[in-house]
């Protein structure tokens, strides 16, 4: 299925997911113990389980997007420990949802057993971090210790504390978050299946999304009827070649599993954790224009209809949550469009950029970017639901990439800091340039699920994060731009002259 044998570096902090706080699901792989304990379970004391309970998932704060300043020489180094602190975080999350007896039992378990611990270990990794950014010439944030707590995040509500307040009150500091679900709108469901999500509240008829209504920031079309009106269509097919893994090359560079979910891979053929700039250059591509080898992924989406796939038993997989029938696009659309104020500039060969958010669920919107919709409803754009798309309708999720480089820099610290939306007008910040915008937009035929009794059957969910639970504003995209300098330039030529061209 296209996965990688090379010597994969694991995260430090705990390098595998232990097998026995796992259940084989007949067919689906590994689930998570007791992922939901019923409000009405009995506790070995006869007493019926309190709310707390209803801790669904962990906010821990995002520690990359607050380092702006790591040397070069220091990157390689702290994207590994930044791989690690993901890794102690699934490892808790783990531990939260196979101890819901030991939970009920004692008010403070969460916050002792799992919380406590958690930060003592974050705390070591960010150590880390300081001594490597300062060893290698740079100075290291002076307030990162204040990152390193976590908190349990209760059933309901969309997003998490946000990192302006590194989740103090995501869920309840003083508590662990362990009394902040008892008005979160009731207890959760597994549909049945055991895994963390979706749930029924996941999913909405795109008939009740208004018209234009997609409320994010993020993600407007760079170009209209001015500026520079062409667009360039590049075909590299809808990973024909099977190509999958939970690598990411962009954030997790050189940790195998960085990404704790299953990626679909089209274009570049030889893109996982240990892919060098010269690795992509040489590669095979599955486009039809030759001249681009770029590689271009996003998380799968699976159907939990009790398939064991491939990976129903690997990190990354079934083992973290993952389940499912993979669902390939019946098409892949990879357009790149110009700008509303004015001509593009090419590109940078091996420019890296990641639009959305994979931890959009516990992190907030700010850097989310999710549309998802039905073919012929495509003007109703839903941020936070699941469509559910009428006979004959297909679902589609829809990336329109940053499209403002810095004009300097093909990655940054925190992989965001290069590159800019374009602002309201289409114009992009003091100091950046526009580029040509890549827009994604990926066509899946998907049975329609549906709901009844306030659980839904056979949900599609995208992959996550094991303590993102499948939300679908946790979807996101990734590009690395590998096109030979003939082709970047074709591409500029036909958007700033107007033409259609692929």
């Amino acid at each position: 299925m296209g996965r990688n044998t090379r010597k994969r570096r694991t995260p430090l902090a705990t390098k595998a997911i232990a097998a026995s706080a796992a259940l084989a699901l007949g067919g689906g792989g590994l689930i998570w113990a007791n992922f939901y304990a019923s409000a009405h379970e009995k506790a070995p004391d006869n007493r019926t389980k309190r709310n707390v309970s209803q801790v669904v998932t962990i906010y821990c704060p995002d520690v990359g997007q607050q380092l702006r300043n790591v040397p070069d020489r220091a990157r390689g180094e702290v994207d590994g420990e930044l791989a690690s602190m993901d890794q102690q975080i699934t490892d808790a999350y783990q531990r939260l949802v196979t101890t819901r007896r030991a939970q009920a039992g004692d008010a403070n378990f969460v916050q002792n057993s799992i919380l406590g611990p958690l930060k003592d270990r974050r705390k070591v990794l960010l150590d880390r971090i300081k001594l490597q950014i300062n060893r290698a010439g740079g100075k290291a944030p002076g307030d990162l210790d204040r990152l390193a707590g976590c908190t349990g995040r209760p059933a309901g509500g969309q997003n998490g504390g946000g990192q302006n307040d590194g989740g103090q009150n995501g869920g309840g500091q003083n508590d662990g978050g362990q009394n902040g679900g008892q008005d979160g709108g009731g207890q959760p469901d597994d549909n049945g299946n055991g895994v963390a999500g979706p749930v029924a509240d996941d999913f909405i008829k795109i008939e009740d999304v208004q018209p234009n209504s997609r409320n994010l920031p993020n993600g407007l079309p760079a170009n209209g009827d001015s500026g520079s009106t062409g667009t360039f269509t590049t075909d590299c097919g809808t990973n024909e070649n099977n190509l999958f893994n939970s690598d990411n090359l962009i954030a997790a560079p050189g940790v195998g599993n960085g990404a704790h979910h299953v990626h679909d891979y089209v274009g570049n053929q030889d893109n996982d954790a240990f892919s060098s700039d010269e690795d992509l250059a040489n590669a095979d591509t599955s486009c039809q224009n030759q001249g681009d080898k770029s590689t271009y992924y996003w998380p799968v989406l699976r159907l939990q209809d009790g398939t064991e796939e491939f990976d129903a038993n690997d990190e990354g997989g079934g083992a973290e949550g993952n389940i499912g029938r993979i669902l390939k696009p019946a098409q892949a659309q990879l357009k790149f469009v110009g700008n509303k104020q004015g001509d593009v500039v090419a590109m940078p060969k091996f420019l890296r950029i990641i639009t959305g958010d994979a931890k959009s669920f516990v992190n907030g919107t700010a850097n989310a970017n999710t549309s998802w919709s039905c073919t012929g409803f495509e003007d109703r754009q839903s941020t936070d639901k699941y469509p559910l798309c009428p006979e004959g309708s297909q679902v589609v999720r829809t990336s329109n990439f940053q499209s403002c480089w810095d004009g300097q820099n093909i990655d940054s610290a925190n992989h965001r800091d290069h590159m800019a939306f374009v602002q309201a007008d289409g114009s992009c910040p003091n100091g950046f340039q526009a580029i040509p915008q890549l827009q994604v937009k990926l066509v899946y035929d998907i049975p329609t699920p549906t709901i009844e009794n306030g659980q839904v059957q056979n949900p599609y969910a995208v992959d996550s994060f094991p303590e993102q639970l499948h939300k679908p504003i946790t979807d996101h995209n990734d590009f690395i731009n590998v096109m030979d300098e003939q082709l970047m330039n074709e591409v500029v030529e036909c958007i700033n002259t107007g033409r259609d061209c692929t």
